[in-house]
């Protein structure tokens, strides 16, 4: 087991659901993050049978769900990991309010993506969670960036980024003067171009990193998912940090079982 002390620092120093919705059936129904225990049992009344009466049980009866508590896992280094390699461009996005976090949708043409060895993953959209999700034993981080990739077979890759309080990020404050303030509601046609990139650490082009098979985290909780942790946080401003928890706060889900699975890394 890592020294929960050493873990923290290397992270620290250094789902909700994507644009395409995974169930069509189940895109009305009420879920939330205060009752994030009941998720696995949320009933789907257009439908008479399991498993279909039960479209979010994979939030209770999965084996490898998101997110975790990284001083639980063992780790296990080795050179053999594919290297990560980010090739994000600028972009006139769409600022979405998904009633359950503040989003960012890429555009329909937007190029960016995460190559991952040679497999590359196209950027779908970007989120913010606070307080962040993977935590380290007792620390856990102001906010937490899920960016999410996903390939035309459908296979998911999510590059996660702790936020810390510090020096204001410009990107993050155009993020946040742009979110529509009702659930649901998407501003497009803007015209404001961004670069996702400006919100990475510093050494993004060859980011120290974990990576662990899990989930999305929020319903309906789909496995397959590989997640890949950068080992630096970023900063954002105190003030910025008050006006993110002015659309949404602790819309973050509790730590999951590890159920064996062991964290990789490079480093």
């Amino acid at each position: 087991m890592i020294n929960n002390r050493h873990l923290s620092g290397m992270f620290a120093s250094a789902a909700f659901v994507f644009v395409i919705n995974s169930s069509s059936s189940a895109e009305g129904l009420h879920w939330s993050h205060e009752e994030q225990a009941m998720w696995g049992s949320i009933e789907d009344a257009s439908h008479t049978e399991v498993p279909h009466i039960f479209p979010f049980a994979e939030c209770a009866i999965g084996n490898r769900q998101s997110p975790i508590d990284l001083a639980e896992a063992e780790i296990e280094r080795t050179t053999e990991l594919n290297r990560l390699r980010i090739w994000y461009d600028t972009d006139t996005p769409v600022f979405y309010n998904s009633g359950h976090g503040i989003q960012v949708n890429t555009s329909f043409d937007y190029t960016g993506y995460l190559e991952v060895g040679n497999e590359t993953y196209p950027l779908i959209q970007f989120h913010f969670h606070e307080p962040s999700e993977h935590v380290v034993g007792d620390k856990q981080f102001p906010a937490e960036l899920h960016y999410v990739h996903v390939r035309e077979d459908g296979r998911l890759v999510v590059m996660a980024v702790a936020i810390e309080e510090g020096e204001v990020n410009e990107t993050f404050q155009t993020i946040l003067d742009n979110i529509p303030q009702t659930a649901g509601e998407m501003r497009e046609g803007t015209g404001i171009v961004i670069n996702p990139e400006t919100l990475l650490p510093p050494n993004f082009h060859k980011p120290d990193f974990y990576t662990f098979a899990g989930s999305l985290t929020t319903p309906p909780c789909s496995e397959g998912v590989q997640w890949y942790l950068l080992a630096r946080a970023i900063t954002v401003s105190a003030a910025q940090l008050e006006q993110l928890r002015g659309f949404y706060t602790n819309n973050a889900r509790l730590p999951q079982d590890l159920n064996g699975r062991t964290l990789l890394t490079t480093q």
